[in-house]
């Protein structure tokens, strides 16, 4: 009987992609693999032929709500206790559907957003593999990710992961009421992100690679740098015939994207529209879920609805975007010269990276971003050689890496050690299930 592998994501594209990738190279291994994740990517992963479940959530509708962008832009403290409160009625919801889609597993792979998924395994005495798409195992050798003033030191940087002992609480509002409700569990008292509660390292696939972010000597053996896990398309997508006679009509345009962040369209088109008419070139802008509004652009500005990365970057000079961990590996991939505007949490880091290789300009926060800084780093992009040669060299060799092959190996390892089923008695389920269910 084949293995049954759970995997478990909440959040943007860029959180789920991978996974996607993962779920689709487990099943050509031969397992039987389940993706759950909000309700928003149902019919992409249905489209590559995945079981998928959903997890009764829809983040496309939390990020749209008006305090979102009121907190982002206008009132941090008058909004954000509200959107926590959402955003802690979202993780106990996708716990609730991730304890269902769970059973019968053999293992379940998690991430941050899910690390309610530690708990699931407790109780099922299966393997929990977490993951993470940024480096974020403490180390002394950089800060956090979302850390982005000047280092200050092996001591500082260490300190500063105990920030994310903050998000911890944040999910451990719901995970604990989910283990004495859900799954018959006592509160948790030892763990975190990265270990199980009793304490211990849990695997931790990273699906980056070592050339774009090195991995620092003083992690602990159980946090493997896998290499990407990319997600080739698979619609058979062709440029339409008016974006043919737009790329036809001059040289190759720069992709421009705002992410899956819909606050701020208005600022963001009005950036893109003065820039571009500054710098003289073309862009090609991705309208996402609402980060830029795609009405009255000039005819040197072709907005673009749904379009597979790996299949829109080659028809572009160079990628201009919010510095998301699965945006920057598509333009890497594709061998394009990166302009990273970040607006949180990983985004600052991997624009620096971008930097740091040679790739792209210096990174600029979204919010300091005006159509003078914007044209001057248009124009950089597409006319400094060394970015386009360092870029396409870098796509080269990350090419030449298999992420999900490596990643399955280390899942493989897993399960074949993994002893709690013998160890400890199942867990009850299906009376606690139609309990949680009234």
């Amino acid at each position: 009987m084949h293995k049954r592998i759970a995997i478990a994501t909440i959040g943007t594209q860029g959180d789920v992609q991978p996974y996607l990738s993962l779920a689709i190279a487990l099943k050509e291994r031969g397992y039987s693999v389940v993706l759950g994740t909000n309700a928003d990517f149902e019919d992409l992963i249905t489209s590559y032929g995945i079981e998928f479940y959903s997890l009764g959530t829809h983040i496309q509708k939390f990020l749209q709500q008006s305090r979102f962008e009121n907190a982002m832009s206008q009132n941090m403290l008058v909004n954000v206790p509200a959107l926590l409160r959402d955003g802690q009625k979202i993780v106990e919801t996708a716990g609730r559907h991730a304890w269902q889609m769970a059973q019968g597993a053999d293992a379940i792979i998690i991430n941050m957003n899910t690390s309610f998924g530690i708990d699931i395994a407790e109780a099922l005495h299966i393997p929990a593999i977490m993951s993470a798409l940024q480096p974020l195992s403490m180390t002394k050798e950089f800060p956090i990710c979302a850390y982005e003033w000047p280092d200050l030191g092996p001591a500082f940087n260490q300190l500063s992961y105990a920030s994310m002992s903050i998000q911890q609480a944040y999910y451990d509002f719901p995970r604990n009421r989910l283990r004495r409700e859900l799954m018959g569990l006592k509160p948790r008292k030892k763990g975190g992100f990265f270990k199980d509660n009793n304490g211990n390292n849990l695997t931790t696939l990273y699906p980056f690679s070592t050339l774009v972010s090195p991995r620092p000597r003083d992690w602990p053996k159980t946090a493997i740098v896998t290499g990407y896990w990319p997600l080739a398309d698979s619609s058979g997508w062709e440029p339409s015939e008016r974006f043919k006679t737009f790329l036809a009509a001059g040289p190759k345009p720069v992709y421009i994207g705002f992410g899956s962040m819909p606050f701020g369209a208005e600022r963001n088109t009005q950036i893109l529209k003065e820039a571009v008419t500054k710098w003289g070139g073309r862009a090609v802008v991705a309208r996402g879920w609402g980060g830029i509004n795609p009405d009255h652009l000039p005819d040197s500005i072709y907005a673009i609805g749904k379009a597979p990365h790996d299949k829109l970057f080659e028809h572009v000079a160079g990628v201009v975007h919010h510095g998301g961990a699965g945006t920057t590996a598509a333009g890497l991939y594709a061998g394009r010269p990166t302009f990273v505007v970040p607006q949180t949490f990983d985004q600052p880091y991997w624009g620096r990276r971008v930097r740091e290789l040679g790739c792209g300009p210096s990174p600029v926060r979204l919010r300091k971003l005006t159509p003078d800084v914007l044209a001057e780093s248009l124009h950089k992009l597409t006319t400094r050689r060394n970015y386009a040669e360092n870029a396409q060299n870098l796509a080269e060799a990350l090419k030449a890496e298999d992420g999900q092959g490596r990643a399955i190996k280390h899942i493989e390892r897993v399960i074949a050690n993994y002893r709690g089923k013998d160890q400890v008695k199942p867990a009850r389920t299906v009376p606690i299930i139609a309990k949680a269910l009234r």
